[in-house]
C-alpha cells in the first residue's frame, strides 16, 4: 500500500522496498533489472517487499538503470608492493582492452568491515563486476562471500570451500626453490617465512618441508619475518650464527635482500658460505649483491586472468576456475653448491 504523510499519499520508493526487504537500494534495482546472479532468496524476499507496497517503478529511472556502466570495480590491498601493484596494472590493461573502465579502491588495512565498505562503495558506482586483489585472510574474504549484488573475483591466497580464486601455486614454487637448493647438495636448508595468519605463508612453509621431506632432510621451524627487508635483516643475525646450515630460502624477495645485508656483515659470503633463494622475482632481484636466484610470479597474467574469469560472470556465462599459475625458478649468483 503506499504510505501516507498527513492528508497526502506518497508513492512507495525503491528505498521504501529496500528497507522493507532489508537489502540495499541497489540490490532491488538489480532484481528489477532481472540480473541473473541475484540470490533467489534475496530475489524473493526483494519481490516480496513490492509485492506488499505496491511498488510501480519509474520507468525513466529503470530505462537509465538498464544502460551498462562499461566499468570494473577493482579493490587493491597492499597496493603499495610489487606483487598488488603489478596485478593492478594487468587488470588495468586487460579491461581497457576489453572496453571497460576501471574505478579503484584502495585499503590500507584489509578486514571485512573495510571490505564491506569498499564493495558498498562500488555498487553504489554501478559498476558490473568486482576483482579485488590480494585480501590475504578469511575474514576480509568473507566480506564478498556474503555479497550478492555483482559478480566478485578475487587474486587471492586463500581458497574456500564455495570459490575458486585466481592464484598461483606458491606451495610448488616453495618446493622448486628448496629443490634447487637440494639439487646442488645442501642438506640443511632454512626458511624464513611471512607473518602468521597469512595463507601464503603458510602455503610457502609447506612447500619447503614437503622438499625437506621427500629428500628425506630435516625442516628445522621457520624463522619468521613480516614481509619487508628490516624483518629479514633481524632474522638473518640469527641465521648467520647457525653454522650447521648452508642455505636459505626465504618467502619474498625483501626479506631476501635483509638476510643477504645480515651474511655480509656476519662474514658469512654468498654464495660460497651460504646460498639464499627469495621469492617473487622484483625488478631489484637482479640488481642485488649477488644478483638473487628467485622465484618469478607473473602478476601481470594474474591481473589478466582476473579480468576474463569477471567478465565470464558479467556475461553469465559459466565460472571459470583456472588452475593456479605454476611460477618460474630464476637463477642468479646468490647460490651454488656447499664448499666441502
Amino acid at each position: 500500500m503506499a504510505r501516507q504523510q498527513g492528508s497526502k499519499v506518497r508513492a512507495p520508493t525503491m528505498a521504501d522496498v529496500a528497507r522493507l526487504a532489508k537489502v540495499s537500494p541497489q540490490t532491488v534495482s538489480r532484481v528489477l533489472n532481472d540480473y541473473e546472479f541475484i540470490k533467489p532468496h534475496t530475489r524473493d524476499r526483494v519481490l516480496q517487499a513490492i509485492d506488499s507496497l505496491d511498488y510501480r517503478p519509474n520507468m525513466a529511472a529503470r530505462t537509465l538503470a538498464t544502460s551498462r556502466s562499461r566499468t570494473i570495480g577493482v579493490i587493491a590491498t597492499d597496493y603499495l608492493s610489487y606483487g598488488p601493484a603489478t596485478a593492478l596494472w594487468g587488470v588495468e590493461q586487460a579491461a581497457r582492452e576489453a572496453g571497460y573502465g576501471v574505478s579503484i579502491v584502495s585499503l590500507r588495512e584489509s578486514n571485512y568491515r573495510t571490505m564491506t565498505e569498499a564493495l558498498e562503495r562500488l555498487a553504489s558506482q554501478s559498476v558490473e563486476g568486482v576483482v579485488m586483489i590480494a585480501p590475504q585472510d578469511a575474514t576480509a574474504h568473507a566480506a564478498f562471500v556474503s555479497f550478492d549484488e555483482i559478480p566478485v573475483v578475487t587474486l587471492s591466497s586463500y581458497e574456500s570451500g564455495v570459490h575458486k580464486p585466481i592464484m598461483l601455486d606458491s606451495a610448488e614454487g616453495s618446493r622448486i626453490a628448496t629443490r634447487h637448493l637440494i639439487d646442488l647438495g645442501h642438506r640443511v636448508i632454512r626458511h624464513v617465512s611471512g607473518p602468521a595468519g597469512f595463507t601464503v605463508s603458510e602455503s610457502r612453509v609447506q612447500g619447503w618441508r614437503d622438499a625437506a621431506s621427500e629428500a628425506r632432510l630435516v625442516a628445522t621451524e621457520p624463522l619468521v619475518g613480516d614481509w619487508t627487508a628490516e624483518s629479514g635483516y633481524v632474522v638473518g643475525k640469527e641465521l648467520a650464527r647457525d653454522h650447521r646450515a648452508t642455505a636459505v630460502y626465504v618467502a619474498n624477495d625483501r626479506m631476501a635482500q635483509g638476510v643477504l645485508l645480515a651474511l655480509h656483515e656476519a662474514g658469512r659470503r654468498v654464495p660460497e658460505d651460504f646460498s639464499v633463494v627469495g621469492f617473487d622475482d622484483v625488478p631489484e632481484a637482479a640488481y642485488l649483491i649477488p644478483p638473487l636466484t628467485t622465484i618469478r610470479q607473473d602478476f601481470t597474467a594474474l591481473g589478466r586472468r582476473c579480468i576474463e574469469a569477471v567478465l565470464a560472470l558479467i556475461n553469465g556465462e559459466p565460472p571459470l576456475e583456472p588452475e593456479p599459475l605454476i611460477p618460474n625458478l630464476i637463477v642468479r649468483q646468490s647460490t651454488a653448491p656447499p664448499l666441502q
